[in-house]
């Protein structure tokens, strides 16, 4: 069955609205791995505006043997106060899965992904020493993505298909030119030797089309709107709900 790693960047969020430790980022992730939940996902940035390095390195003592932790991030972004850049976090607490993000701090969120011909010897040292320290390597993708041979060569194992392209388009009706986008970079990609994992946008109402048409799916990661509907029906029984509807 296709992996749901759930995104805890929100749970951040509201709890440095108010500052101190409530919401407990740790006591979210347990409540997702009891409810099912393969995996946990967070997203640090350096301007530090949800997940911030200690709740990184926290997540990581309480996950680990447990569930995969994936840490998503931009690998260029320098080191700033108290964030140490995103290979130094990986480095300290050895995630599952690190997929690389070409995001900015302008960005409210990630909205695009890498260009694999301009990007690709920027990435491979990175790529490379992530790789040593065990993690597994996905990378952010557009749908239409190709050139995936690029990405094998240097050692990436996955890559993410930016799926909020396809929320849009299914919010208004029109999803099957971006739907069919996401097959045939998700084909693409796995002729290379690639695994596919997708997130942006996902939710309850257009996560089963999606898996559908998607065969060998590794892994989605959702955040946004599971954590908005766990406010109505509680975070245990939203994961369940995405649990069943990837099986």
């Amino acid at each position: 069955m296709t992996l749901l790693s759930v995104n805890l960047n929100k749970i951040a969020v509201l709890r440095n609205s108010r500052g101190g430790d409530e919401p407990d980022i740790c006591r979210a992730a347990q409540t997702c791995i009891e409810a099912g939940a393969g995996g946990i996902t967070v997203h640090p940035r350096p301007d530090q505006r949800h997940v911030r390095p200690h709740d990184v390195r926290a997540l990581a003592s309480m996950l680990r043997g447990r569930v995969e932790f994936n840490i998503e991030g931009n690998p260029f972004a320098a080191a700033r106060g108290d964030y140490p850049g995103l290979i130094e976090l990986a480095r300290g607490v050895r995630p599952t899965q690190v997929t690389l993000v070409p995001d900015g701090d302008g960005q409210i969120t990630s909205d695009h992904g890498f260009d694999l011909r301009q990007d690709i010897e920027r990435l491979r040292p990175l790529v490379a020493e992530l790789c040593e320290l065990g993690c597994r390597v996905s990378l952010f993708v557009d749908a239409g993505c190709k050139d995936f041979e690029l990405a094998t060569a240097i050692g990436v194992q996955r890559i993410e298909i930016y799926t909020g392209p396809y929320a849009e388009a299914f919010a208004n009706a029109e999803p099957a030119a971006e739907l069919a986008a996401c097959v045939d970079t998700a084909r693409r990609a796995q002729q290379a030797g690639l695994a596919v994992n997708a997130g942006h946008d996902l939710s309850q109402a257009n996560l089963g089309t999606f898996r559908a048409v998607i065969p060998g799916l590794a892994e989605v990661s959702i955040g946004h709107a599971l954590i908005g509907e766990a406010l109505y029906e509680g975070l245990s029984t939203t994961v369940r709900n995405y649990l069943q509807i990837l099986r």
